[in-house]
């Protein structure tokens, strides 16, 4: 149902009016992902009348930037980067609460300064504010970030009400096992669990979020979904690009550590999981959890479960393109993969004899994020024998990105007097049934 049309005494006011004044403290504000990704969404909410009536951004970043810079930087982004034209005057509401905090992450000092840069703002409002700290920073300066919070007293503020602190932590958390248990070891040290996101921003994205009502809303899917009816699951997240200038970050990680164990695992685990007791964030986590305890070790053996490539030099769209090891800060003689495939067993009830195959490459043919769930054939030899007969495996297939949507192969009889048969294709794009201005995982 569309909304109402609002009162036109409140036409141009937030929608969360009754929302406390709000605080977001960025960490490496000067950074490509607050460029790209967070301006933008904060623009868009605003846009939306989404933000709270009273909202202020606050940079932090150790290079030193006057406010009407950052402010200048934060327009540029929008007009480069968000899926709307800057208007003058939304910006305008954001531009006159934004404001920029120069430190280093182990400064404590710095975070002192920060510490009273938000007392100013809660004095001048004169009512208490919540505050939102993103850190959007190399996992390197997450622990010293984190310890910083806690001793300027930061983390503590409010502890006990509603306007208690909260801290988004953005993928990848830690590099390995040993990391990502020492990293949550340094967050129980300074904060309390209810006051920690642990954000993969694949889970913003819609057709993952559909994913769950697509399954659970509608009673056609939810008996098949199981390995009587499926061969098996394809999951690909591909891209077009190189590595370009993050040569090293990428040597560090590589496909499996940049892509495969954490955006396309949580894919496995939405496509795989039981119905949750509710759409509530323990509830969904829980069920999750039991789909990732059921995967077998995979054998990394030649010809086992894992593949890994990289990309060498060649053509795409008609131009030449550098191989990896020809790429910026990339050593010439690295193994590191651009290209990983995975197939993973899931010895539970539903998911026994079933693969799922997961791949992610950069320099792929096209970019694409898919979840492709093909079915079983079915028996018998009715149309079979005969070219007559062109037949293809039912397949459902979650388009993630671009041109969000789902779409499913059925076989159909090709108009004539002879009996002929054709695999054809229905599609459901979220552009042509909601508009073209589908948010972003932002």
């Amino acid at each position: 149902m569309s909304d109402a049309p609002r009162h036109p005494f409140l036409q141009g006011l937030s929608k969360h009016r009754g929302t406390p004044p709000t605080v977001i403290v960025i960490f490496g504000a000067s950074g490509d992902l607050t460029a790209r990704k967070l301006i933008p969404a904060i623009y868009n909410l605003a846009f939306d009348h989404l933000l709270p009536a009273d909202f202020f951004l606050v940079g932090y970043g150790r290079k030193a930037i006057p406010d009407e810079e950052f402010r200048g930087i934060a327009a540029g982004a929008i007009k480069e980067f968000s899926r709307r034209e800057l208007n003058a005057d939304v910006w305008s509401h954001v531009s006159t609460n934004t404001t920029y905090v120069a430190g280093g992450y182990d400064e404590a000092e710095a975070f002192t300064r920060l510490a009273d840069h938000i007392d100013g703002i809660e004095k001048k409002l004169g009512r208490d504010v919540q505050v939102l700290f993103y850190v959007s920073t190399p996992p390197s300066v997450f622990a010293p970030i984190l310890r910083n919070l806690g001793a300027s007293g930061l983390a503590s503020r409010r502890l006990g009400t509603a306007l208690h602190t909260k801290v988004i932590i953005e993928k990848p958390f830690g590099k390995d096992l040993e990391s990502a248990v020492a990293l949550n070891g340094v967050i129980r040290e300074v904060l309390e669990e209810h006051q920690v996101y642990r954000i993969d921003h694949y889970l913003g994205k819609e057709t993952v979020q559909d994913l769950l009502v697509q399954r659970f809303s509608n009673s056609i899917f939810e008996p098949l979904w199981n390995r009587n009816y499926i061969d098996h699951v394809q999951i690909t997240v591909s891209e077009e690009v190189g590595v370009g200038t993050r040569g090293g970050y990428y040597e560090g990680s590589g496909a499996l550590r940049d892509m495969i164990q954490n955006h396309t695992m949580q894919l496995v685990a939405l496509t795989a999981m039981e119905p949750p007791v509710s759409l509530d964030a323990e509830a969904v986590r829980n069920e999750k959890v039991k789909v990732l305890k059921a995967i077998q070790p995979l054998d990394p053996s030649p010809g086992g479960d894992v593949a890994r490539a990289q990309y060498a030099a060649g053509m795409m769209g008609g131009k030449a393109v550098k191989g990896y090891l020809e790429e910026q800060d990339i050593n010439p003689k690295s193994a590191t993969e651009t290209y990983a495939a995975v197939r993973l067993s899931i010895n539970n009830w539903r998911w026994q004899g079933v693969p799922f195959y997961l791949r992610s490459g950069k320099r792929m043919a096209r970019r694409v994020t898919e979840i492709a769930v093909q079915f079983k054939r079915p028996p018998g030899t009715l149309f079979a024998g005969s070219d007559r007969f062109d037949l293809a495996p039912n397949t459902l297939a979650f388009q993630i990105q671009p041109d969000e949507g789902l779409s499913l192969i059925l076989n159909g009889k090709v108009p004539g007097l002879e009996t002929r048969t054709q695999p054809v294709k229905m599609n459901f794009r979220y552009s042509t049934t909601f508009g073209s201005n589908t948010p972003e995982a932002y």
